[in-house]
């Protein structure tokens, strides 16, 4: 009996990283959205806000996770983000260490300015993740599009990141 109940968990864990790890999250399609959230930490996904927001797209974004020692005048200069666009449009958050805390970094900033909808821009494999943490601490109402980077991640990385996706879910399912 207990061998069974370890091997239908182990088949539900192997089928559950293959499903992860075949049908990674997409690009979103062209939408328009309050602002774009970003944490940081994977190529691209900066470079993909500016264009979100230089488009139109959105209004304003945010950057969830800038190291403390960032200043907006180096970030300016090594993303080559016009002054322009930089002042009206570009917010550093330095409060978050990790996915949870760009998580509750987003939220207060969202209800701080009566935001109604995000576009979460993350890397493919970071976006169930990254999604699945910031959708719980927003407030009521708030729309999150989903707009993932896409990657060519390694083996390594997928096995990771589908640990730290369970993880994240259990956590989630125990009650504050």
């Amino acid at each position: 009996m207990i061998r069974r109940a370890v091997s239908f968990v182990l088949v539900v864990y192997v089928l559950g990283f293959i499903w992860f790890a075949a049908a990674l999250p997409q690009p979103s399609p062209d939408v328009r959205t309050d602002i774009v959230v970003i944490p940081t930490g994977g190529p691209g996904r900066i470079e993909h806000g500016l264009e979100v927001v230089a488009s139109g797209r959105a209004g304003k974004m945010l950057v969830t996770g800038v190291d403390r020692e960032v200043k907006p005048r180096e970030f300016a200069a090594q993303f080559e983000v016009p002054d322009r666009l930089m002042e009206c449009c570009v917010v550093l958050g330095y409060a978050a260490v990790d996915t949870r805390s760009n998580a509750a970094e987003t939220a207060a900033w969202v209800a701080d300015h009566r935001v109604r909808s995000i576009r979460l821009v993350t890397t493919d494999w970071h976006m169930r993740r990254a999604a699945g943490e910031i959708e719980e601490v927003l407030p009521e109402g708030v729309t999150v599009v989903r707009d993932a980077v896409r990657s060519e991640p390694s083996l390594p990385t997928l096995f990771l990141e589908y640990n730290k996706l369970i993880a994240s879910a259990l956590v989630r399912l125990i009650p504050a």
